[in-house]
């Protein structure tokens, strides 16, 4: 029975979508509900699954290729893997030595902007194929003097290629790698909102021996109770913002043209870097969280960030933003605005510093705490008086438990 793959049906907010990377190529086994192909859009990669045991019969949307909500990608034929397999393997078998294995329509496409001799390419797919991420490594590793066949295993298409090569001396070597789609809206959104708000940052520094004396008096009993949850500091992070929130309604509002609207609730989306660019997933209603609850979702989120599989209702919506640049090693920076948000905190890299206490000098674990925020919609007064109280809530954690 033959049966049309289809493209998934793209929200309103998505007008269209990129075939990123076939995962099967035709002739090639599937089973039901297998993954097929990814599909990038501004927002999330959206994968498409067989609908049925079976093989690809003909592809119709090569990688690259830009499609349409529910268009067309490729042919398929339900019960048919059985014959098409062994005729995809005589079809290899009958190939003349020394001749190019079957390479792949975004494949071909590279080898020939790029002039290059597909017979010389080493193939990682069925049988021998040569796919597009084959020839992407074949070119990074081309100057070299070891075997493109050494190479360890390529990444998916979707992730954005690595532009460093292992060159000899004297060489000048240049890389040019087009933008993902999802990095291209992201550096778009950036620079809008970098145009459009007037945007200042406030920096204060919080002394964190307070929570990580509490983490580590509890981190084991709160490990086992919330059944392998792990007690990090971004939950903390996460409450004391939420209760400086509802004290400071401007800074968890947001501007939608000459309206300045204010949110009865806070959702704070955690900003999480992956192979694919930076994302931000969305904690709802977190003034109803526990701790181990955000921890949780945050775990959550990190795992299917990493792993493509963040969907776009996870990254609509919110109405603050939390990023930390610490856990790279940064020591301060100054975070951009996430529209139509109007405030966005950063953490930083917790470092032992020499403090003045009491009249004495004392070595605490500090970090650097930065809030951009627009000038539009908060007075300088009200986000210095946030960026304060988040302070005092993480240097005496009592306090959110106690509303004080």
């Amino acid at each position: 029975m033959s049966i049309e793959i289809k493209a998934p049906t793209f929200p309103e907010s998505v007008a269209d979508g990129t075939v990123a990377t076939w995962h099967k190529q035709p002739g090639e086994a599937v089973s039901a509900d297998e993954l097929i192909v990814d599909i990038e859009t501004d927002k999330v990669v959206l994968e498409v699954v067989a609908p049925a045991d079976g093989v690809i019969t003909e592809v119709l949307k090569g990688e690259g290729e830009t499609v349409l909500s529910e268009e067309i990608l490729a042919k398929f034929e339900a019960g048919a893997a059985g014959a098409a397999a062994p005729a995809a393997e005589a079809a290899t078998e009958a190939a003349p030595a020394g001749d190019a294995e079957k390479v792949g329509p975004a494949a071909r496409k590279l080898i020939d902007e790029n002039g290059l001799d597909a017979s010389q390419i080493p193939g990682t797919g069925k049988n021998g194929g040569i796919t597009k991420e084959d020839v992407m490594n074949f070119m990074a590793n081309k100057p070299a003097s070891a075997p493109a066949a050494a190479a360890p295993a390529a990444a998916p298409a979707a992730a954005q290629p690595a532009v460093s090569v292992n060159v000899p001396a004297g060489e000048r070597v240049e890389k040019r790698v087009p933008m993902t789609r999802l990095r291209a809206t992201i550096a778009k959104r950036l620079v809008e909102a970098q145009q459009n708000a007037a945007m200042l940052t406030t920096y204060n520094e919080v002394n964190m021996k307070p929570v990580m004396e509490l983490r580590k008096q509890y981190k084991d009993l709160f490990e086992k109770t919330h059944n392998g949850t792990r007690l990090g500091f971004m939950s903390f992070f996460v409450k004391a913002a939420t209760e400086a929130l509802k004290r400071f309604p401007a800074v968890n509002a947001s501007i939608d043209g000459n309206d300045m609207v204010y949110h009865g609730y806070q959702d704070i989306g955690v900003a999480v870097s992956t192979d694919r660019g930076l994302m931000v997933p969305v904690l709802r209603d977190t003034d109803a969280m526990s701790l181990a609850e955000v921890e949780g979702t945050i775990a959550d989120f990190g795992k299917r960030g990493r792993e493509g599989k963040l969907g776009m209702e996870d990254m609509q919506g919110g109405t603050f933003t939390i990023t930390n640049g610490g856990v790279f090693g940064s020591l301060m920076s100054t975070p951009i605005l996430n529209p139509p948000q109007t405030a966005i905190l950063g953490m930083h890299k917790i470092q032992e510093r020499p403090m003045a206490v009491n009249g004495q000098v004392e070595i605490l674990p500090m970090m650097y705490l930065a809030l951009s925020y627009d000038h539009r919609m908060i007075d300088g007064k009200e986000a210095v008086q946030f960026l304060v109280t988040i302070k005092d809530l993480l240097e005496d954690p009592a306090r959110m438990l106690l509303d004080v």
